[in-house]
């Protein structure tokens, strides 16, 4: 296989297959090849759909050759998160608990793919229902970070950052509940986005918190996004939360210039609400002047303290969470891997009046969101204070820690939110940017990742992956504290499964952490203070009864 093939952009893949120059079929080859390489070392894949993946170029080849081309992603080689319901494959959430689940028809974000002729290579390896952490009791192994295979890639979106920042294929779609986009393109040197809430389809998507989850797409570049964007962004009829804004051109204008802009950095997060390491300070500044530079009016701004919005999301999600899984949680517990089963069982302890003040409260940050994006088009900080850490170590901290990540904020607030590689660190590790903007101006946040991968010129950089896969241990989870007598009563109060009792010990710190970031949401609200309602009272929930 021609070299030239292993990182090819998908704006790069697309004029050639327009114009002849490549072939689907030769492309697909070219990515199964790579995959049969190198995947070994990174887990990056549940299941490699091969035969389909070369049927699916084939077809696409013939269309293009009679003149059938359907646009940029015709022929284009993607991966699926695997919470994505692909018809008559099986969809797993790396999960014991559904290892027999094979829908029945596509998710609508796959349906739309397919339908501008992606090509589907297979479903990529996930956090346990995109929520546990780097585990290692789980059906599959987890994916492995390409820039160092002995590091993690992020998550949940692991295999899709994975997989797309070693050329494995050519973009890949992610879920974003609270930062499972961003993350990954974090720490793997990718631009992921967390589109607007609403703008595409939850329809056919594993749920996580129906409140905060987001689908989206993982690429190269922040034009590549936008070109999966074209295709994506279409409202949904069968999803409450869809809205329906109009059409809107992400790729169009692209390329355009950022003079005038308005850009507000939101310093307090990285200087004093969370500790971040100094190199991520640095590329955040060189990325200000090139912003500076280039003509856009840089100021700084000021949101609430991130401990809020970790605190509405961290209530709000883990509530959600378990209401969905209850009852499998109770009736399969040892389905679960450990870490993901601890996450989840701490929604058990968070009360009604809690989740609903934390909902309200969100009310209270977009209000306070809408006013200051007044002032300002496009905020910025950083994605990740840090550079990706050893895999496995989130599974070592209690289930509600310090994230290492500011893009919970967005969830919370449902404005596009984009992570992307803004500069490596001393070791050769990605940085990154998160750049945010108005709800459904998705288009102008990708107008500036394009603008900035290009003045700062990290596009040219990838990951050097190791053919041969690297052993790794499972990390050795230090012992702590037994839980109490009273927590234990608390647990059978709610009708909790049993628990080995070092696990007890790690929910009973991680529940302690629930209720300090609910303790601290409380106090006089107003009378009539709504939390904000996604569900849309429109056909065909209120259709005309049948004649």
């Amino acid at each position: 296989m021609s070299a030239h093939l292993d990182f090819l952009t998908i704006a790069e893949a697309a004029e050639l297959i327009r114009t002849r120059k490549l072939s689907p079929v030769e492309l697909t080859e070219a990515k199964l090849k790579q995959i049969e390489t190198f995947d070994g070392s990174l887990n990056s894949f549940i299941l490699v759909l091969a035969d389909e993946a070369r049927a699916e170029a084939k077809a696409a080849e013939a269309e293009i050759m009679k003149g059938d081309w359907r646009g940029p992603m015709h022929g284009v080689p993607i991966g699926l998160k695997d919470i994505y319901n692909t018809a008559g494959v099986a969809t797993t959430a790396q999960s014991a608990v559904l290892q027999a689940h094979v829908p029945t028809e596509d998710a609508t974000t796959v349906r739309l793919l397919r339908e501008a002729g992606a090509v589907m290579l297979g479903k990529l390896t996930t956090y346990e229902f995109a929520l546990g952490g780097s585990s290692f009791d789980l059906p599959g192994p987890p994916a492995r970070n390409p820039w160092d295979t002995m590091l993690d890639p992020a998550g949940s979106s692991s295999g899709s950052a994975a997989a797309t920042a070693a050329g494995l294929c050519l973009g890949a779609m992610g879920s974003d509940t609270g930062g499972s986009i961003r993350g990954p393109a974090a720490w793997c040197g990718l631009a992921g986005i967390k589109p607007t809430y609403g703008l595409l389809s939850r329809r056919g998507i594993l749920p996580l918190s129906f409140s905060f989850d987001h689908a989206g797409p993982l690429c190269w570049t922040s034009e590549d996004c936008a070109l999966m964007m074209d295709v994506l962004a279409a409202h949904d009829p069968l999803d409450t939360a869809s809205a329906s804004p109009g059409p809107i051109d992400f790729s169009g204008g692209v390329k355009a210039s950022v003079r005038g802009l308005r850009i507000g950095v939101v310093r307090h997060f990285f200087e004093q609400d969370v500790q971040t390491q100094p190199d991520v300070i640095a590329a955040l500044e060189d990325a200000l002047k090139a912003l500076s530079g280039a003509g856009a009016i840089v100021a700084d701004a000021t949101m609430a303290p991130f401990a809020e919005y970790n605190a509405v999301g961290t209530l709000v999600s883990r509530a959600e969470a378990f209401a969905i899984h209850e009852h499998w949680l109770r009736s399969s517990p040892e389905k679960y891997g450990a870490y993901a089963r601890k996450r989840l069982m701490v929604g058990a302890f968070i009360d009604a009046a809690d989740y609903v003040n934390g909902m309200r409260h969100r009310t209270r940050l977009i209000q306070a969101y809408a006013e200051l994006m007044q002032s300002f088009d496009i905020l910025v900080f950083p994605t990740a204070r840090g550079v990706a850490e050893p895999l496995g170590a989130d599974s070592m901290s209690a289930p509600v820690a310090t994230t290492p990540f500011f893009s919970r904020a967005f969830n919370v607030l449902g404005g596009p939110a984009l992570s992307i590689c803004n500069g490596f660190s001393g070791a050769g590790l990605p940085l990154s940017l998160h750049i945010a903007g108005r709800p459904f101006e998705d288009a102008l946040v990708l107008q500036v990742g394009h603008m900035l991968e290009h003045a700062l010129g990290t596009r040219a950089r990838r990951p050097d992956v190791p053919t041969t896969p690297i052993a790794i241990s499972p990390p050795v989870v230090p012992k702590g504290a037994l839980p109490t007598n009273s927590f234990i009563s608390e647990m059978r109060a709610h009708n909790l499964p049993e628990i080995e009792m070092e696990e007890a010990g790690v929910l009973e710190r991680a529940v302690d952490g629930i209720r300090a970031a609910a303790a601290s949401l409380r106090g006089p609200r107003p009378y009539d203070e709504e939390p904000p309602n996604a569900l849309r009272l429109a056909p065909p929930v209120f259709a005309a009864p049948a004649r």
